[in-house]
């Protein structure tokens, strides 16, 4: 079996349902009264830590196909890169609605006063237009080059996430720096000597 039909037939929609697994397990734990002593900070916990995940996931996606040579892989990558933006609209729908009943001028004043709401509030603001622009139509609209200007937000968008998540946390900054860590590595990875290297290897 070619590849591109492995990626279009079989994994992709397995992953599309995977990907739905932690709203479902979120949900079955809402109607079975199981988000704990504060339903509302588990929800927002939850729906961050996802976004944030399938953040690092849609990251690692390119430096995966330059390690295996399995440039197929790539056509995972906007559908993993919507659901970012989908649990990354969850938590702030929660945050909105359950935290603070869509009122905006309490709103503003978090995001104008607390740094790590200012930094979790940028990230999804990036998270915007890389979601509107994901279809074919629009990067034809923008052009190539362009629409690839447009999606380096990911970047600083990651980078946003991850210290929104370290910030937000007081006590143990365990989990945290474990995601600043990889996020490093990707970015890493990234880098044109770095690349240049596995180049030289796989040859």
């Amino acid at each position: 079996m070619k590849r591109a039909h492995l990626i279009t037939k079989i994994i992709k929609p397995l992953l599309f349902f995977l990907c739905l697994i932690p709203l479902g397990l979120l949900v079955w734990n809402g109607f079975n009264d199981e988000l704990g002593a504060n339903p509302v900070e588990a929800i927002t916990h939850q729906t961050g830590l996802w976004a944030l995940r399938f953040l690092l996931i849609t990251l690692a996606v390119t430096p995966l196909c330059r390690i295996t040579g399995w440039n197929e892989l790539v056509r995972l990558r906007r559908m993993l890169g919507l659901y970012v933006f989908f649990y990354a609209l969850l938590h702030f729908i929660t945050y909105a609605w359950l935290d603070h009943a869509f009122v905006f001028s309490d709103m503003l004043e978090d995001v104008l006063e607390r740094p790590y709401i200012t930094l979790g509030f940028s990230a999804f603001l990036m998270l915007l237009p890389l979601a509107i622009t994901s279809t074919n139509g629009m990067i034809k609209r923008l052009g190539g080059k362009r629409w690839k200007r447009l999606h380096r937000l990911i970047y600083p968008c990651a980078i946003a996430a991850v210290l929104h998540y370290l910030w937000l946390v007081k006590a143990d900054i365990t989990d945290p720096m474990v995601y600043l860590i990889l996020l490093l590595l990707l970015l890493g990875l990234r880098l044109p000597v770095v690349q240049n290297m596995m180049s030289r290897e796989r040859q």
